[in-house]
């Protein structure tokens, strides 16, 4: 074995656990005895232990730590509101916040602590992020009324966090593709109207210096009439698409706050639910309206937004899916045609996360290539140059390349 420095074994030792740490001793040459661990490195190895030691899903152990697999240590977490409380505590002081986020989700999966999500106090410490708040809508109809204000606030959170990181991007997007007519005082870089500020100022013209020396500087008006754009979000409720379902809603409503669009909000599975209204008013009522899982009719989703389009060429109309169509797969691929056809904006976003690109059917991927509308990833952050390319009737397809994940 290659000689390891102590801190390198000090990480195979936390990477391996207890089990391994005699041997690492011995490959080390370290015969006097000498622990790898701290104190300190102890309760670290103590709080991964709880989650990555023995294979037991369905229990983390008795109050006591026992696992009941004899033949593997278990830490475990037991029933212990106290000692849940002491973990999520030690995770949150030992690991930085995007580790706390897998670990507390390992925690849920492969123990099945629901106890994080059931006891307020609990539920209180643990780190705010899209990944909880899938599970927490996944388990909406499971959580007691002692929690739920916990979990909307945690959700809220959450919320808040990603509207403060799109918002302001997104409105820029879309006041900077609509309606630049008329011209305003207020100075903006983005809303800069340079052939008017060069052709009213020519006659400043310092031919000395060959300089154009501005008198007065021209901006596009960024007021824009009511309801100038329809823009549709279907959404496919498929548990695979967790966080593109989360960050899509917010999307919506983000949406939903600019006087020049008309926002709707369509959820789907077997069956289609409107949360227009509670996009409009509260994200996060919207959120608990949703129900991640069960099966999938596209067809039925695209059939229930058709009625919203009234002017196809300023319409966009966004599925977010991952294609795999439960209902008619043939009247699905005629509809969208047809939307495109019309003049609609079509795309399909097969995930709207920074997770990449889940699976998904790439036969009907294909198909809808073929007839222009394109289908991709997109991270949120993209979505604004999306949004904007779209309003401003920028080509889709070469667009989806230059702000597109790649497809697996």
């Amino acid at each position: 074995m290659t000689a390891l420095n102590p801190e390198q074994l000090k990480r195979w030792r936390l990477i391996l656990g207890a089990a391994a740490e005699d041997k690492l001793l011995t490959a080390s040459g370290n015969s006097n005895g000498n622990q790898l661990l701290d104190d300190e490195d102890r309760l670290m190895d103590e709080a991964l232990a709880a989650i990555y030691d023995g294979t037991s899903n369905a229990t983390a152990g008795d109050a006591s730590g026992n696992s009941g697999n004899s033949g593997s240590r278990a830490a475990g977490l037991g029933s212990s509101s106290p000692k849940l409380a002491k973990w999520l505590g030690d995770v949150r002081t030992f690991f930085p916040s995007d580790i706390v986020s897998v670990i507390q989700s390992d925690a849920v999966k492969r123990k099945g602590l629901t106890q994080l999500l059931f006891e307020p106090e609990l539920l209180s410490q643990v780190k705010p992020d899209i990944g909880m708040v899938a599970t927490l809508m996944a388990l909406r109809g499971q959580i007691p009324e002692r929690t739920k204000e916990t979990a909307r606030k945690l959700v809220r959170e959450v919320v808040d966090e990603i509207v403060k990181r799109l918002a302001q991007d997104l409105t820029r997007a879309v006041t900077g593709a609509i309606n630049k007519r008329q011209h305003s005082p207020l100075p903006s870089m983005t809303g800069l109207d340079w052939a008017t500020t060069i052709r009213k100022n020519l006659k400043h013209y310092d031919t000395e210096r060959k300089l154009l020396i501005p008198e007065k500087v021209y901006f596009f008006d960024r007021a824009r009439k009511s309801k100038e754009w329809t823009v549709i979000l279907d959404i496919d409720q498929s548990g695979s698409m967790a966080n593109s379902v989360i960050y899509a809603s917010i999307v919506g409503s983000i949406f939903a706050s600019m006087p020049s669009l008309d926002t709707r909000v369509v959820a789907f599975d077997t069956e289609v639910v409107d949360l227009s209204e509670q996009c409009a008013s509260d994200p996060v009522d919207m959120l608990f309206g949703i129900q991640l899982g069960g099966g999938t009719d596209i067809n039925k989703s695209i059939m229930y937004c058709e009625p919203f389009i009234t002017e196809p060429m300023k319409t966009i109309f966004l599925l977010v899916s991952d294609l795999y169509e439960g209902g008619n797969r043939t009247e699905m691929l005629r509809r969208l045609r047809e939307l495109h056809e019309a003049g609609v904006k079509t795309i399909c976003l097969l995930a709207l996360s920074d997770d990449g690109v889940p699976s998904y059917d790439t036969e009907v991927a294909k198909k809808l290539a073929q007839y222009g509308i394109p289908c991709f990833g997109c991270s949120p952050n993209k979505l604004p140059e999306l949004i904007e390319g779209a309003l401003k009737g920028m080509d889709l397809q070469s667009l989806s390349k230059r702000v597109g994940q790649g497809l697996k």
